[in-house]
């Protein structure tokens, strides 16, 4: 596979990552403030009675509950992660598919976030589990992600410097060196 085949399907598994989340994110988020948010029918939905239940949770704070009643400061910085990912993205990631997917499923669900905080003025979470703070599909996009990015960084070699290493010709090309045997 040549590094232009890497990079092409890095950058689809990282889009399809990311449209995949925040279009679940958000299509979930519609249904939970149709039926449980203000003006809702019902004020939950039990799923698996006594391990899983929706419920509707307006979040001002940041992951876990933390700095409620920061929403604009967490627009800044919710904005400021998305181009840091994206940055991330377009340097390491393109080198590998689960790189590009941990970095698609972590900048899904910042958007699907961010779009929330926008849109509302706060995150609307809704999956309650017990013992665990009410959370959304983008916080499990993220937290998805950033496992998978850890994996990647401390386990895996990413596939193209396998490939190029393998292949002399790749490599003088990869690095722009000349080659020795001419």
């Amino acid at each position: 596979m040549t590094q232009r085949q890497v990079w092409r399907r890095s950058l689809f598994t990282a889009i399809a990552a990311c449209l995949v989340i925040l279009s679940l994110d958000q299509f979930t988020k519609w249904v939970v403030l149709r039926e449980l948010g203000p003006g809702g029918t019902r004020d939950e939905i039990d799923v698996i009675p006594g391990l899983l239940q929706f419920i509707f949770v307006r979040n001002t704070g940041s992951a876990f509950g933390l700095f409620q009643g920061s929403s604009d400061v967490l627009k800044v910085v919710s904005l400021v992660v998305i181009v840091a990912l994206a940055a991330y993205y377009a340097r390491a990631a393109m080198r590998d598919w689960v790189l590009a997917l941990a970095m698609g499923l972590q900048l899904g669900g910042a958007l699907g976030n961010v779009i929330d905080r926008f849109r509302h003025g706060y995150v609307v979470d809704f999956i309650d589990v017990p013992r665990w703070p009410t959370f959304n599909v983008a916080d499990s996009g993220i937290t998805v992600g950033v496992v998978l990015l850890m994996y990647a960084l401390l386990f895996r070699e990413p596939r193209i410097e396998r490939e190029l290493a393998d292949d002399p010709n790749q490599r003088r090309i990869a690095t722009q060196t000349p080659r020795e045997d001419v």
